[in-house]
């Protein structure tokens, strides 16, 4: 996760560099940047029935093979035509990796499958906040391409390293798992978390992707101070993960939710209606400590619902969540160029409420399930 955390921010955070290397144009970058996604969506799609079939090992091992040849080709790409490769490598590779560590953290956890889930969480928040970090510390010491370079090969280490670790043995040696995954568009609350994690996915990476643009037209901010901001939305979800998992492990997943929700609302109204760029620095970190809970709780309830096919299940639900991030971030870009972006937070409140009333089905129908099954 923390490999996978790396994966999405780099791309960000070396864009400068890249261009000015390679003489890249705008539409070149942007090029760029849609491979990203795309080899994200790919990974996602292709982990749950490749770890059904061959096992936790094999996927994640040859997933991080696959980052590490992207990493490494990044760093001494001198073809702007391969880079999309290396770019869509890494995509697809951590797109996998990320999957992969869900389901299989599910899958070992016999109980408090969310507050484990958060705490795997919490390492994706180090790797995010810790490449720019790295970035920043050593440009003037090392070479992007070194420190690139180093990054290929810790992921290659870390496939080595999966070689070692005993992990639960595949789990369906026979038929295809994929044809399985054609009956969970019948099962009602399945569609219900996948469309919840739609908006979820697509209001984080609204946030990521909007919020410098936001912060420099509405607060007049500098953009490494509209980046700190950013950063800061990012500490407040990796924060409020470690503590999910840790000393509130134990307090349940609806008031965790309503905690959420709440925290959300300020969060954004701060962004809003703040004025000056500290009261909306205030409202990032809120905003990002209450979207914390989204995934490791919804991908629990899909952990104890699939437990068998634990793996294609979340390649389903993460699919549907990645369609929605490029949906909705497409959108955006539409809605900010003829309406502004001042209503970015518009769109942020419009998900807020569909996921509320999403949730509430979700733990109404849960619920529900749980009592015929007892009975």
């Amino acid at each position: 996760m923390l490999l996978f955390g790396i994966t999405l921010i780099s791309l960000g955070s070396l864009a400068p560099d890249l261009k000015e290397k390679l003489s890249l144009g705008e539409v070149d970058t942007g090029a760029m940047f849609s491979v990203l996604p795309f080899g994200v969506l790919v990974g996602s799609l292709l982990f749950g029935p490749i770890v059904e079939r061959f096992g936790y090992k094999v996927l994640l091992s040859v997933s991080c093979i696959l980052l590490s040849a992207g990493f490494e080709g990044i760093a001494f790409a001198g073809n702007p035509y391969l880079l999309k490769l290396y770019i869509f490598l890494i995509g697809s590779g951590g797109g996998a990796v990320n999957g992969a560590t869900n389901a299989l953290v599910s899958d070992i956890s016999d109980k408090d499958k969310g507050a484990n889930l958060s705490l795997l969480g919490v390492f994706f928040g180090i790797g995010a906040l810790g490449m720019p970090l790295i970035l920043g510390i050593l440009e003037k010491s090392l070479r992007f391409e070194t420190i690139i370079a180093a990054v290929g090969l810790f992921s290659f280490a870390t496939a080595l390293f999966f070689q070692l670790v005993k992990m639960p043995p595949p789990k369906q040696i026979q038929g295809l798992p994929l044809l399985k995954s054609l009956s969970f568009f019948k099962d009602g609350l399945l569609l219900l978390i996948a469309f919840f994690l739609f908006f979820q996915s697509s209001f984080e990476g609204i946030i990521n992707n909007w919020t410098t643009t936001y912060l420099i037209s509405q607060h007049s901010a500098q953009q490494s101070n509209a980046l700190y901001a950013l950063s800061l939305f990012v500490a407040g979800m990796a924060i409020m993960r470690l503590l999910t998992g840790t000393v509130l492990r134990h307090i349940t997943v609806k008031r965790i939710l309503i905690v959420s929700f709440i925290l959300i609302v300020i969060g954004l109204t701060l962004i809003k209606t703040g004025y000056s760029l500290m009261t909306a620095m205030a409202g990032l970190f809120i905003l990002g400590s209450g979207l914390a809970g989204g995934f490791p709780i919804m991908l629990g309830f899909v952990g104890e619902m699939y437990a068998g096919i634990s793996g294609t299940a979340f390649s389903f639900v993460l699919f549907i969540a990645l369609i929605g991030n490029m949906l909705v971030n497409y959108l955006m870009g539409i809605i900010s160029q003829n309406l502004g972006i001042g209503h970015l937070i518009t769109v942020a409140f419009t998900e807020t409420v569909i996921m509320i009333i999403l949730c509430f089905v979700i733990l109404k129908k849960k619920k529900k399930s749980s009592y015929t099954e007892s009975h």
